[in-house]
């Protein structure tokens, strides 16, 4: 009898899984592996939130492995060092696993395939587990360029591409008899940061989607940006852990019809935009995608603008919410998330990796592609192309919670005053305004145009209305 081991990573998922049905299709007994890589804990990367995510998710992909016959096996240590030693234990055959994008999965891959080859066996990755399109699937015709670095030309060659179908969820799965594991991480004992963190797993995944495309996708395109709404799916942790599939996710918005799911499967496309960027220069997690001569503010004042900025207390109601709301839930909206980090690079000047590095702390869903290029697209060093662009935190206010509720739900000591003047208390009269335990904004709006302007001549002038 022949054995395949299924080396998970992003991918924590029974239904929609290439890897899983190559290796059932091919052998007689599959291990399904997932290790704690030491290196990605070492890296800061496992950060407490998405640790008790992980966990729920694990023990729910061993739940649905166990209804099936099998069991996940747990290991810990250097990722290739125990595929290695389980292929030996096994006397396994070969190994399956999804393809990854970071500069970290790319030479985890190639140590992978050297050291199993070493040993007589064989590396299988396979695409499209973690995004609907494969990075590389789509480039630019004429240009020689081996990415796409513009959004637009990218969603109409992705919208035009035949995806692969929609795989089942296997019957049954037969482990090998004697293989060791360690116990499951619990989701209490990891200590996590944010009280209203969701639940992970994917059957919670599946369930969200299910009544997302029931009853959330129609108003998608018309609420999507209302803060207060709170009008988004809520699934973007399922497709960073992988409990839900991308591809999936885009036959059935497709299926689903409709402009709002239209604009959902376009969200999609950005997510795997942003994917095929990374893959393409795995050096943007860490420097800028389109390099500028900027010399962004680190003295003393910088960091007390800082410091208020993670607390939620810069004195713009909105920006101020929203970080409020990732220090309690671990996630926040999209638009949340554009304000935030516009605020800290464009109004502060703040290095945009100091923003990326306290989201990737505290947020569920935080990954190098979206996190990290969504920060640099706020930036101005991404892909942005229009990079001076600069998000006025009244008017964003005004325009996605006109009636103030977000602020109110997230800044409770505002909750008495009503839109619009929660959105600029500043301006109350003094002795209305000593009635609210709420600081002054940390800088003038005009003044902060001032700083942009100074570092980039030809910054824009105001907010987008």
């Amino acid at each position: 009898m022949n054995t395949a081991v299924v080396l998970y990573t992003s991918d924590l998922r029974l239904h929609d899984h290439p890897p899983l049905r190559a290796a059932l299709s091919s052998c007689d007994r599959v291990v399904p592996l997932f290790v704690r890589d030491r290196a990605i804990e070492a890296s800061g990367f496992a950060a407490p939130n998405r640790l008790a995510f992980l966990a729920d998710c694990l023990a729910d992909l061993d739940a649905g492995l166990r209804e099936r016959g099998g069991r996940l096996v747990l290991r810990s240590g250097d990722a290739v060092a125990e595929v290695c030693a389980l292929v030996l234990e096994a006397d396994a055959d070969e190994v399956h696993m999804a393809a990854g994008v970071s500069g970290y999965a790319h030479a985890r891959e190639e140590r992978l395939r050297e050291a199993l080859e070493a040993q007589g066996r064989r590396l299988y990755t396979h695409d499209t587990v973690v995004t609907a399109v494969a990075p590389g699937a789509v480039v630019p015709t004429g240009s020689g360029a081996d990415h796409f670095s513009v959004f637009t030309p990218y969603l109409r060659r992705w919208t035009e591409l035949h995806q692969r179908p929609v795989t089942a969820a296997p019957r049954a799965v037969r482990v090998p008899e004697g293989i060791g594991s360690e116990e499951l991480p619990r989701r209490d004992a990891v200590g996590a940061t944010s009280p209203g963190l969701a639940r992970g797993g994917e059957r919670e995944a599946r369930r969200l989607l299910a009544s997302w495309l029931r009853s959330g996708v129609t108003r998608y395109e018309d609420t999507h940006d209302d803060l207060a709404a709170d009008a988004t799916s809520r699934l973007s942790p399922h497709l960073h852990f992988g409990t839900l599939s991308a591809t999936e996710a885009v036959h059935r918005c497709r299926a689903a019809g409709g402009p709002g799911a239209e604009a959902f499967a376009r969200q999609l496309c950005w997510r795997d935009f942003h994917h095929q960027v990374l893959a393409a220069r795995p050096g943007a997690a860490r420097e800028d995608y389109r390099p500028r001569l900027d010399h962004w503010r680190t003295g003393p004042a910088a960091q007390e603008e800082i410091r208020a900025w993670k607390e939620g207390r810069t004195g713009y109601p909105v920006v101020d919410a929203a970080m409020r709301q990732l220090r309690q839930e671990g996630w926040m909206p999209g638009r949340a998330r554009l304000l935030a980090a516009s605020f800290l690079t464009k109004s502060l000047y703040v290095d945009w990796r100091v923003g990326a590095r306290h989201f990737l702390e505290l947020l569920v869903d935080g990954d190098l592609a979206n996190n990290q290029l969504n920060w640099q697209w706020a930036a101005g060093t991404g892909t942005d192309t229009r990079p001076n662009r600069v998000l006025n935190p009244v008017r964003q206010g005004l325009r996605y919670d006109p009636e103030g509720r977000y602020v109110h739900r997230w800044v409770p000591e505002l909750a008495g005053l009503p839109a619009p003047r929660v959105h600029e208390p500043w301006r109350l009269p003094e002795t209305e305004r000593a009635r609210y335990d709420y600081p002054p904004p940390v800088v003038d709006l005009a003044d902060a145009l001032g700083r942009l302007r100074q570092a980039r001549p030809g910054a824009a002038p105001g907010g987008v209305p």
